[in-house]
């Protein structure tokens, strides 16, 4: 019998959400003062400490194996530096709200690449519709006036789209290469080779940080690191044991409720028509690539 959504689960499930829906409203505060390599860095190389302690506290061991922390590198470029990277600089053109509509698309870019990589996740027709339907939604919010007249704006939401598919490939990349090791332990190991990653990167290309931030910034720094990413993903493993991949993949649906309203509430940023009725397709789409829901009905 397949697991279900408990009142626990579904409570962790919606503080999951909004961890993650906080994330696009901490980007849009910080990047009035930091680069968006500069920020991801931060992202990830202050929560490594917090994920350390809690290895710690756990008594877990870190690996030895080159080929773990190979794994490792790779994990943290496909499902940190890389989507990171590209969904804060698309934020520097585009809304927390809109961003988080056009990163829901994660669960059916996951589909389809499971299914064309993963032996044991065939890909089928609900899947295939269901990520016609994803790329239906994207083009309602990008709008047709994408088409004709192709601006930053558009090249903005094409790096949030990247960084959906870029969490797609981190999925099926820890399933074949990290699937023996504690879920906490992956967390940690990832984080670090993240931050190794960004120090590089982010130094290379804007330099070393200031640090001499306004405390909203700084605040929302934090909350990037120790919430929308330390917190975060401890809390993703955790509902991933207790309810299952199935049901975990439903926070997509329920993040970007979260994001517009924080950007809505704080920033003044009024939702697009075209972000609410693109998401709605994009959920449908979830809702097909599923099954559930029309299994039930």
């Amino acid at each position: 019998m397949p697991p279900t959504l408990t009142p626990l689960g579904w409570s962790m499930l919606i503080t999951l959400a909004a961890l993650w829906g906080g994330s696009f409203f901490w980007a849009e505060v910080a990047l009035e003062q930091i680069p968006p390599l500069t920020i991801v860095l931060f992202r990830v190389i202050l929560a490594v400490p917090a994920l350390a302690i809690y290895i710690h506290w756990k008594k877990l061991r870190i690996p030895r194996l080159p080929r773990i922390w190979l794994a490792y590198m790779g994990m943290g470029a496909l499902n940190n530096a890389i989507p990171f990277s590209l969904i804060v600089w698309g934020q520097t053109y585009i809304t927390g709200g809109t961003a988080s509509v056009l990163n829901a698309t994660t669960a059916a870019f996951g589909a389809v690449v499971a299914g064309l990589l993963l032996a044991d996740e065939r890909l089928t027709a609900g899947k295939l519709l269901g990520a016609a339907l994803g790329v239906l939604g994207v083009a309602i919010v990008m709008g047709p006036e994408s088409v004709r007249n192709f601006d930053l704006n558009n090249l903005a939401q094409l790096a949030i789209l990247g960084g959906a598919f870029s969490y797609a490939l981190a999925s099926v990349w820890g399933k074949i290469f990290l699937r023996d090791i504690a879920p906490e332990m992956n967390a940690f190991g990832m984080v670090l080779c993240a931050s190794f990653w960004m120090l590089g990167i982010a130094f290379y290309h804007d330099g070393v940080p200031s640090l001499n931030y306004s405390a909203p910034v700084w605040r929302a720094l934090l909350g990037l690191s120790l919430f929308s990413t330390a917190a975060a993903y401890l809390l993703y493993f955790a509902i991933l044991r207790r309810a299952g991949a199935a049901n975990l993949m439903l926070v997509t649906l329920l993040i970007p409720p979260f994001a517009t309203i924080l950007d809505w509430i704080y920033l003044g940023d009024n939702p697009e028509w075209s972000a609410s009725a693109g998401f709605i397709v994009i959920a449908l789409g979830l809702a097909v690539t599923d099954g559930r829901l029309f299994r039930r009905t």
